[in-house]
């Protein structure tokens, strides 16, 4: 008994630094800095929390192994250490049946449930959504980025669209954010984006939204989700797609649904209506400037 009322003892001041810990831990602390998350702790998107729980969950499951790892590491220095007084090698322990099915089964159980877990979650990532609240087309093209609303390809007949050009820089080398493309999505309304390249390979990247799609020729890919926060959030290509790969930016605007109605008013007033490939100019600038490549509209 007094060993069982040390042992509480020594458990529950341990308990409490952990409570009071976690307790002065931001959000971003709790995701495991992953971006994404303010200070009220509200995600980006319907999948945020999902990505951070696997990140962080699996963190800790590693250092956990860390931790024995560590400490069987050292207990095994120091239990077979050479003595004083003793000379040539230590005794050899060989064919300890107990530890080797421990030391086979139990990675075997961690791959298994990492890869359950990010299979399962994986899946729901992937489920595409069959009746969106708005569909977008967005378009990767060396170096920038296109984007058309209201229909695709095959029926553009209510789209409207926006074309842009790549990162532009002022001469202290600060990328103008004015400039960049915008693809504008409104909050709390299911959101499905159809990706296509113009040229090489992509990849669509909103680094707060913790996910990101490769784009390919000749084969379009698909991402659903639900924005929860409004905001500005940086985006970018993830894929080395050439020389100016780098400046292959944009920035995602989660606005009100007005907000994102009223966009689409502008575009129209624009003239910036039907299908996105009848105006389609790949070069719209040229590498490096803000100008207008000769001959493109």
């Amino acid at each position: 008994m007094p060993s069982k009322r040390r042992t509480r003892w020594a458990v529950l001041p341990l308990g409490i630094a952990s409570a009071v810990i976690l307790a002065g831990c931001t959000p971003t602390e709790l995701n495991g800095y992953l971006p994404g998350f303010v200070e009220d702790g509200t995600p980006a998107t319907n999948h945020t929390e999902m990505v951070s729980g696997l990140w962080v969950n699996s963190w800790i499951v590693l250092l956990a192994v860390g931790v024995v790892t560590w400490g069987l590491m050292l207990w095994a220095m120091i239990a077979y250490r050479r003595r004083k007084g003793q000379t040539g090698l230590p005794v050899q322990l060989r064919y300890n049946m107990p530890i080797e099915i421990f030391y086979t089964v139990v990675p075997l159980i961690l791959v298994i449930g990492f890869f359950a877990f990010t299979a399962r979650d994986q899946t729901i990532l992937e489920t595409q959504t069959d009746d969106p609240d708005v569909s977008v087309v967005a378009i990767g093209k060396q170096w920038a980025w296109d984007f058309q609303y209201n229909g695709d390809d095959e029926d553009a007949d209510d789209a409207v669209w926006t074309m842009g050009i790549q990162a532009q820089t002022n001469a202290a080398g600060d990328v103008d954010e004015a400039l960049l493309p915008t693809l504008v999505l409104p909050v709390d309304k299911t959101v499905k984006i159809k990706l296509e390249s113009r040229d090489v390979i992509h990849s669509f990247w909103i680094i707060d939204f913790l996910y990101k799609k490769d784009m390919y020729i000749g084969r379009d890919n698909y991402w659903s989700f639900t924005p929860t926060r409004e905001g500005t959030y940086a985006g970018k290509c993830a894929e080395l797609c050439g020389e100016y790969h780098s400046m292959m930016l944009f920035n995602v605007e989660v606005v009100s649904e007005a907000e994102y109605e009223d966009y689409l008013d502008t575009l129209r007033d624009k003239g910036q209506t039907g299908n996105i490939q009848d105006a389609y100019n790949r070069l719209n600038n040229l590498p490096g400037t803000g100008a207008t490549a000769e001959g493109d509209e």
